[in-house]
C-alpha cells in the first residue's frame, strides 16, 4: 500500500495520519472502521466477483466506498495497519454455529496486531456484532467492551479431540467468547490472504452458506448501537439494546437508506440470488 492509498483510506475513516502505531491509535481506527465501513454481503447478490488481492480490496473499500465481509474488511484493515507500522498477522478462525458446532476451516479472518507501546491485540472489524475495540490477545480474564463482555480462552478439544497446534509443543487454538457464548475459534499460526481464497468462493456460492441465503448491510452507530438493513427490513438497535424495526417499501426508499445510512450508492435494489433462481 503506497502513501496515497494510506491517505485515502484514512480519509475514508475520517482519521488523521498517526505519528506512531500505538494502541490508542489502533483503538480509534478500529472504532472508526466499524462506524464507517459496513459489514455487508451485497457483492454476492449483485454478481460482483470478490478477489482477495490488496489492490482489489482497496478499490472496493476505499475507492468505491463499499463494505464487505470478514475477508475483505479485515484484509483491507490489516493492510492499512501494516502500512502504518503495526506488526500484523492474519489469523484463521472457525465460526461457532447452532449447537456450538464449529464451521469450516478458514471460516473467518481476524487480525493479531502488535503495537509499539507493547502488547498484542485481537482486531476484528469483520464479524458483524462484535467488540467495538481491540481485545487484549494475551488476557484470559473478562474484557468489558461496548459490544459485550469478552474472553479469549484456550480452546477445548474439538469433535476430533484436537485442541489445535501442529505438534505437541505448539500453542492451542483460542476460543473468543462474547457474553458467555463462543463466537469463533482462532488458530494462532499466521496466514496469508491467499489462504482464504477457497472459503471466499464457498461462502459466495454454496447454497448452505448463510451469506448466499440472505442480504445484510450493518454498521456500528455513533452512539454505540447498530443499524442493519436485511433485504427490506431496517433494524436500529440502541446502545441500551432497544430495537426499532420497520419494513421499507418502494425501491427508492431502500436505495435511500443504503445511500444515506451506509454511504453505498446502488443502481438497483439487491435481491437474494436464490430467490431469483427459484423464480426463473
Amino acid at each position: 500500500m503506497n502513501s496515497a492509498q494510506v491517505d485515502a483510506y484514512l480519509r475514508r475513516l475520517g482519521a488523521e495520519h498517526p505519528a506512531w502505531p500505538t494502541v490508542d491509535v489502533l483503538r480509534e481506527l478500529h472504532l472508526r472502521h466499524l462506524r464507517t465501513v459496513p459489514f455487508e454481503n451485497l457483492s454476492i447478490h449483485l454478481g460482483e466477483e470478490i478477489v482477495l488481492e490488496e489492490k482489489r480490496l482497496l478499490d472496493k473499500v476505499v475507492g468505491a466506498r463499499r463494505g464487505g465481509f470478514c475477508y475483505e474488511l479485515n484484509g483491507s484493515f490489516g493492510a492499512l495497519l501494516a502500512a502504518l507500522g503495526y506488526d500484523v498477522a492474519l489469523l484463521a478462525g472457525r465460526v461457532y454455529g447452532d449447537g456450538e458446532r464449529l464451521g469450516i476451516p478458514y471460516d473467518h479472518l481476524a487480525l493479531r496486531v502488535r503495537t509499539v507501546d507493547g502488547g498484542d491485540w485481537l482486531a476484528d472489524v469483520g464479524f458483524g456484532a462484535h467488540s467495538h475495540l481491540p481485545l487484549a490477545f494475551g488476557e484470559r480474564g473478562e474484557q468489558e467492551d461496548p459490544g459485550g463482555t469478552f474472553r479469549i480462552v484456550e480452546a477445548r478439544p474439538d469433535a476430533a479431540g484436537v485442541r489445535g497446534g501442529h505438534d505437541t509443543s505448539a500453542a492451542a487454538d483460542l476460543d473468543v467468547i462474547r457474553d458467555g457464548r463462543p463466537q469463533y475459534r482462532l488458530e494462532v499460526r499466521p496466514r496469508v490472504l491467499g489462504d482464504f481464497t477457497a472459503d471466499v468462493w464457498w461462502h459466495s456460492t454454496s447454497p448452505v452458506s448463510h451469506f448466499t441465503r440472505s442480504l445484510v448491510c450493518s454498521r456500528v452507530t455513533e452512539d454505540g448501537g447498530r443499524i442493519t438493513l436485511s433485504g427490506r427490513t431496517l433494524t436500529v438497535t440502541g446502545a441500551d439494546g432497544t430495537r426499532e424495526v420497520r419494513e421499507l417499501g418502494a425501491d427508492e426508499e431502500v436505495l435511500g437508506v443504503y445511500r444515506e445510512r451506509f454511504g453505498i450508492e446502488l443502481g438497483s435494489v439487491p435481491t437474494v440470488r436464490g430467490t431469483d433462481r427459484e423464480h426463473s
